[in-house]
């Protein structure tokens, strides 16, 4: 049995490849609300004023693949209700296609950037039911033990009337923004179960076999990593001018935590070469990560 990885540990950076870098850096900050930390040529350093959430970085004659591995939305996690009523209002304001959707146990709108790559900004809401994952399905059981399949219409007017309208729609997200889980697309869901449980040691929160879906995470949380085959069974990697996912870290609180990691994929075979940024390897469907530990997480390149 694999041991349970940290229960600190939590999704860093994502590193995405757009084809213009321009334009996502307009819509990166004026559409979602990130600030743009730094940039180096053809790759930007973005996020909310802390550590770095998110790297672009331009290719040109990159494109869109579909039916093959790689990232299905990553999602951006806002401390409130009335951090994610900003996000909502600038996206209504610009009439930005989004789907604002009540999950129960969070709240939460999903969108693509100009590229196609998937998006959910969301925020925590416990206080109104849990999610619950029964093998097969998924579902939430709101706080008064009534039932809902957990993708409700959110209502947005309620979110709305948390606004001033006094309030600068324009202003950035909130410093305490973070990126709260990452969303993949995988080719079978047994492997990838295996690999992120049973090599990088992630506790499996729920198989949901019914909608070929499962979650994966450290402490309890209810997902830091979710995995489907929505582009099919035995889908192939994403070549190498596709655009969308590059990498994602995974960060561990220390290097004691960090070592038990590493360990683990160095027992289970797993290629991992060390770099600058920290340990870059590869899932079973080339999905990149990169291990590191949180001092080292604030400034990856």
């Amino acid at each position: 049995m694999p041991t349970s990885i940290h229960p600190a540990t939590h999704i860093g950076l994502v590193a995405l490849t757009v084809t213009d870098l321009e334009r996502s850096l307009h819509f990166y900050q004026h559409l979602i609300g990130l600030r743009l930390h730094r940039r180096d040529g053809d790759t930007a350093y973005l996020g909310a004023g802390g550590p770095d959430l998110l790297v672009l970085q331009q290719q040109p004659r990159a494109r869109r693949y579909r039916g093959v591995c790689g990232l299905y939305h990553f999602a951006i996690l806002v401390p409130d209700r009335h951090a994610l009523a900003r996000a909502l209002a600038c996206l209504f304001r610009a009439r930005y296609p989004n789907a604002p959707t009540d999950h129960i146990m969070t709240k939460a709108t999903y969108l693509a950037d100009p590229d196609g790559n998937g998006i959910e900004i969301y925020c925590e809401s416990p206080e109104d039911g849990v999610f619950v994952m029964n093998d097969e399905i998924f579902f939430a059981r709101r706080a008064d033990g009534s039932l809902s399949d957990g993708r409700e219409s959110l209502d947005v007017a309620a979110f709305f009337a948390l606004l001033d309208p006094n309030e600068d729609g324009a202003a950035p997200l909130d410093p305490k923004t973070r990126i709260g889980h990452i969303h993949l697309h995988v080719a079978d869901l047994a492997t990838a179960v295996q690999f992120y449980h049973g090599v990088l040691g992630f506790d499996v929160q729920g198989m949901m076999r019914r909608f070929r879906m499962a979650m994966v995470s450290a402490g309890g949380y209810h997902h830091h990593i979710g995995l489907n085959t929505w582009q099919g069974e035995g889908a192939p990697p994403a070549p190498p001018d596709a655009t969308g996912l590059r990498w994602f870290s995974i960060v561990l609180p220390d290097q004691p935590a960090l070592n038990a990691v590493l360990a683990q994929v160095r027992a289970a075979g797993v290629t991992c070469e060390q770099g600058l940024a920290g340990w870059r390897l590869s899932d079973p469907f080339g999905n990149g990560i990169i291990l590191t530990r949180a001092s080292a997480n604030e400034s990856l390149s």
